[in-house]
């Protein structure tokens, strides 16, 4: 999940003046493929461009080559290597793309309803799993005086880098976006940087909020929540990785899914709960789901999605130039009114009273507040998100 201020303002591996609410962001969060979902391939770093295919897992009969999902890696001249899927048989004879950018704790795997809708309806859905996630490199600490914190590598700047050099790399000049949760926080950051490359966004659970020059959005969650709030306590690394160890990834997975109380999220120095706590799913997640979160969790571990928020200091200090910088492409708001993100202080004023339009001046005035829905919402509504997504991206051809 992201932060609760709005923003006024893994495991290393060598593969890896306005009154507004403070970022309070709410990126929660975030083996083999599964069968009848997609087909896995890799593709070599000289054959990237050419997107040649090694299936290695057959779909089901009633799934069409349009909406298979297949999956390869990407190299970039960042350095970084992306796990990337694709759905959308018509990619090459140019269909809109529509790229789809996932939270903590999840992977491309958040969007897999998504992507096979966008397909038949004719799009390019392409999701990667963001640096420091699931099948893509995870950058380590570079060893020298200014970046000897792995978390220095997972800015905004780092992460748009990413975005960028991924849209080059598959020939893209410009896409729509779809993100949620840290991956909304990253579109904003695109947005924000290169709105040439962006033709639409539509963000879910996370609203724009203006960089604030007053304090670094670490510290203003401290001060507004203390040192046992989420953010704060993912701040040293290795504390809350230790944490989550002795919990065992299934049931941190667990809590974070059936999160669903509108208060603040606190990781208490006592312990987030015990190991032998019984967490039921919530109705939208299989224990399939379960299984591969967990399955790819248990082998990158959470540090390169925590690193996100170990990153968020540093990032509100590179960012100066864009302090009350304005959205200036078209966009579509969605949020659960059980999403905690929703009750950040200040925020549904902001949201409904002008200021998230104010500085988001092409905001579809339809914002969609889905009634009892929670953070993860294009998982616990797919086919609504969906249509929604689809309606509002092909008002631009």
């Amino acid at each position: 999940m992201p932060s609760p201020f709005v923003r006024h303002n893994g495991k290393p591996t060598t593969r890896e003046q306005v009154q507004a609410p403070l970022p309070i962001h709410s990126s929660f969060m975030i083996p083999a493929c599964l069968r009848g979902l997609c087909t896995c391939f890799d593709v070599d770093d000289d054959k990237a461009n050419n997107h040649e295919q090694e299936p290695t897992m057959a779909a089901d009969d009633d799934q069409t080559a349009s909406t298979i999902i297949a999956h390869r890696t990407v190299e970039l001249s960042t350095g970084v290597r992306l796990h990337v899927a694709e759905a959308g048989a018509a990619a090459a004879a140019g269909a809109p793309a529509v790229l789809l950018l996932h939270g903590f704790p999840e992977l491309w795997y958040t969007w897999r309803h998504q992507m096979r809708a966008l397909a038949a309806a004719g799009y390019r859905a392409v999701a990667p799993d963001l640096r420091g996630y699931g099948g893509s490199d995870a950058p380590p600490a570079r060893g020298d005086d200014d970046d000897d914190d792995p978390a220095a590598q997972y800015t905004a700047l780092h992460v748009v880098g990413d975005l960028v050099a991924l849209l080059d790399a598959l020939g893209e000049s410009q896409v729509f976006v779809a993100a949620h949760d840290w991956g909304a926080l990253v579109a904003w950051s695109l947005c924000l940087f290169r709105p040439d490359r962006v033709r639409a966004l539509v963000a879910l659970s996370v609203a724009y909020t203006p960089r604030s020059a007053a304090r670094k959005p670490v510290d203003g969650l401290r001060a507004l929540f203390g040192d046992d709030y989420y953010i704060c306590r993912i701040q040293e690394p290795g504390e809350i990785e230790a944490e989550f160890a002795r919990l065992g990834t299934e049931l941190v997975l667990k809590k974070f899914f059936s999160y669903r109380s509108p208060g603040a999220l606190f990781f208490p120095k006592s312990g987030w709960g015990s190991p032998d706590d019984e967490v039921p799913l919530p109705s939208w997640v299989t224990e399939e789901d379960l299984k591969y979160y967990t399955s790819m969790f248990e082998k990158t571990g959470f540090t390169g999605g925590l690193n996100y928020y170990r990153a968020l200091n540093k990032t509100w200090e590179l960012t100066s130039p864009w302090t009350l910088a304005k959205i200036n492409v078209p966009v579509k708001f969605i949020i659960g009114d059980l999403d905690l993100t929703y009750h950040n202080p200040g925020i549904q004023d902001f949201i409904h009273k002008g200021g998230f339009k104010k500085f988001v001046p092409l905001l579809d005035d339809d914002i969609i507040v889905m009634k009892d829905v929670g953070h993860f919402i294009n998982e616990e509504k797919p086919n609504e998100v969906s249509e929604h997504i689809i309606n509002f991206i092909k008002k631009f051809g």
